[in-house]
């Protein structure tokens, strides 16, 4: 492990914050936690009562997406709160946050390139979405994503116990540099993030070129209903959720430039970090879907009208 690594971890030991910070940025922490999730609830409860959508592969793809995101949300704060009750945890314990947290976090680009694959197929390939894009392939797609990165995330528990067994019986800060610190993590994390970003931005750097060109040839022709147009912006959103996300794969290239350029704020910076690339991106998902798309929004009204109505009662 390198000396800027290191330096990293003991200043996060070593930091004690105020009371009243810490306090401050746990209820804004958990305000946000649970508005999300109540958003994501609401969604996937619309999502289970309209058979439309859970037919439909691209909805099916939306909220695997908001499932995933609840499930990682709701362990990084978990986390965030034990690192300020507790401080230290069992390292086994430790071990199995971190890499629930870690494969759930991987899955988030691998769904988005996904349904960057199915907007593509079903704007500029109509005739063969249905072929391509019916519920079983996309439950099979959905549990290759959940394959690659649990193998992902168990090796770098394999080669923890090979290394260092003894580890996992001690206290430690729960973080993932501090419990996952082999050399051979570190480059095998290095050269798989790599790849990740080659093969998820060229999807969708793809399916967005494709999508924009049939929705120029539309407008030419004036034969479009709107849909292409529509399907590009969808792109540009993942776009940027994508974007917020794939941070993660240089957090630890952000944590030494931090540190480096603040040490004395280097844990506010930290916590405004984890805000914008954690918390930011599981805002957008339902906007996305949620909210601009025509089909899920009308259900969604629906449902929230008659929860309403259910609500208030006449005298």
């Amino acid at each position: 492990m390198n000396s800027s690594s290191y330096n990293i971890n003991v200043t996060i030991l070593s930091y004690r914050e105020s009371q009243g910070t810490a306090v401050a940025k746990n209820v804004l922490l958990l305000a946000l936690g649970l508005t999300i999730n109540y958003i994501n609830c609401t969604l996937i409860h619309t999502f289970r009562k309209h058979e439309i959508l859970y037919l439909n592969p691209r909805y099916i793809l939306f909220i695997h997406l908001v499932l995933n995101d609840m499930i990682q949300l709701t362990i990084t704060i978990s986390l965030f709160f034990i690192s300020y009750v507790f401080y230290k945890i069992q390292a086994t314990l430790c071990c199995l946050i971190i890499t629930l947290a870690v494969f759930t976090t991987l899955n988030t680009p691998l769904n988005l390139a996904a349904m960057a694959v199915e907007c593509y197929i079903a704007i500029c390939l109509p005739l063969q979405h249905a072929e391509f894009c019916n519920i079983k392939r996309t439950c099979i797609a959905i549990g290759w994503i959940w394959a690659l990165n649990i193998v992902s995330a168990l090796s770098d528990v394999f080669i923890v116990l090979a290394t260092e067994p003894l580890r996992l019986r001690s206290t430690i800060f729960c973080e993932r540099d501090n419990l996952f610190r082999h050399p051979i993590i570190l480059e095998k994390r290095e050269v798989s993030y790599v790849i990740y970003l080659i093969c998820v931005w060229l999807t969708l750097l793809y399916a967005y070129f494709k999508i924009f060109l049939a929705a120029k040839a539309a407008k030419e022709s004036k034969s479009g209903d709107g849909d292409a147009k529509k399907a590009s912006k969808t792109i540009l959103l993942h776009g940027f959720q994508l974007m917020l996300c794939m941070l993660t794969y240089l957090a630890h290239v952000i944590k030494d430039a931090l540190l480096y350029l603040s040490p004395k704020h280097f844990v506010h910076v930290m916590f405004v970090s984890y805000i914008i690339i954690q918390v930011l991106p599981r805002f957008i998902s339902p906007i996305v879907y949620g909210l601009r798309d025509k089909t899920f929004r009308q259900h969604l009204k629906k449902h929230l009208m008659f929860t309403l109505s259910s609500t208030i009662k006449p005298w």
